[in-house]
């Protein structure tokens, strides 16, 4: 066997004259980082992301949405950590201890920040969870799950006047789905790709701050802030598609490195602004107020409050 290769030196620490082994090479920079000098790099590649994409205003009070995985707990840290006023909601989702393992991470996260955590639990919100509200509707469980959270982040940032919602979407994440979404044509997707959707239509505005930061950045700088996460994946949770894009992706990036960020923000810089102009044209349905909760539906009632009264009506019947 050949000697293990040493690791590189902070390419920042060396132009101080100092020697100071990396604890990360990003080989589409080119740049090694010691654990100091990567923290930073962190938080000033998501602060001028925020910037860039003019996201939220200082003064804004932002809902992140959180998981308990590692890039929502990231974001609720590194936006405190720059010094925005933002608060975490998190659904529990009622899949067993998975869902109890994620809440715990998130409640721990909290108490490290000062701030406790808006939580709606499914079981008592709903009537039930989803591994039973999934036989409910048509869909897997992962489009079922995906239009409730819609639903509650929604109603929570609207409820408690929150300016912004903000997600954990990093670049591996989008670089995938986008590259998923144009082998399909999803029209009605890439018409809304981009970091930022405005308020209307009653939906708060959406922003990803980790656009610009690749899965193994965000675990490094979480596991070096000792920011509590779980790593483990939903056991309903359809990611034989996800992962095979994911996969194309990283192939790429391999033969060609920076790839993904290329992919990704030329598509913004070139091709977005030509699907979002259709928009309109391209997102069928115009959306009303459910007439039960108030919140925007595409039919009288939205689709939680169908959801209750099925749950409520098999309750009765049994």
């Amino acid at each position: 066997m050949g000697k293990p290769s040493k690791k590189k030196l902070c390419k920042l620490c060396k132009l101080k004259g100092l020697r100071k082994e990396s604890v990360i090479y990003m080989k589409e920079h080119r740049l090694a980082l010691c654990e100091e000098h990567f923290k930073e790099w962190f938080e000033k590649r998501v602060k001028e992301t925020i910037k860039e994409f003019r996201m939220f205003k200082p003064n804004e009070k932002i809902l992140v949405a959180v998981s308990g995985g590692k890039d929502s707990q990231t974001l609720w840290y590194v936006l405190n950590r720059l010094g925005y006023d933002a608060d975490a909601f998190f659904i529990h989702l009622g899949i067993g201890d998975y869902s109890d393992e994620s809440m715990e991470k998130v409640i721990e996260l909290g108490k490290l920040l000062g701030k406790k955590p808006y939580i709606v639990k499914l079981e008592e919100d709903i009537g039930a969870g989803i591994p039973v509200l999934q036989n409910f509707v048509r869909g897997t469980a992962c489009s079922v799950c995906g239009r409730i959270k819609r639903y509650q982040f929604n109603k929570i940032a609207n409820d408690l006047g929150y300016n912004v919602v903000a997600t954990g979407h990093n670049l591996d994440d989008e670089s995938s789905s986008l590259l998923a979404n144009l082998i399909n044509w999803n029209l009605k997707y890439l018409a809304r790709k981009y970091p930022v959707l405005p308020a209307e239509k009653g939906f708060p505005k959406k922003v990803k701050p980790l656009v610009k930061m690749t899965e193994e950045q965000i675990k490094l700088y979480a596991q070096l802030n000792n920011i509590p996460f779980t790593e483990r994946s939903c056991p309903l949770g359809d990611t034989a598609s996800l992962h095979f894009y994911k996969d194309v992706m990283n192939l790429i990036e391999n033969h060609a490195l920076g790839t993904k960020y290329r992919f990704y923000f030329e598509y913004l810089k070139k091709v977005y602004p030509i699907f979002s102009s259709l928009k309109e044209e391209l997102i069928e349905g115009e959306l009303q107020k459910c007439k039960i909760c108030g919140q925007p539906s595409p039919s009288e009632i939205c689709m939680v409050c169908r959801l209750k009264e099925k749950v409520k009506q098999q309750k009765e019947g049994s």
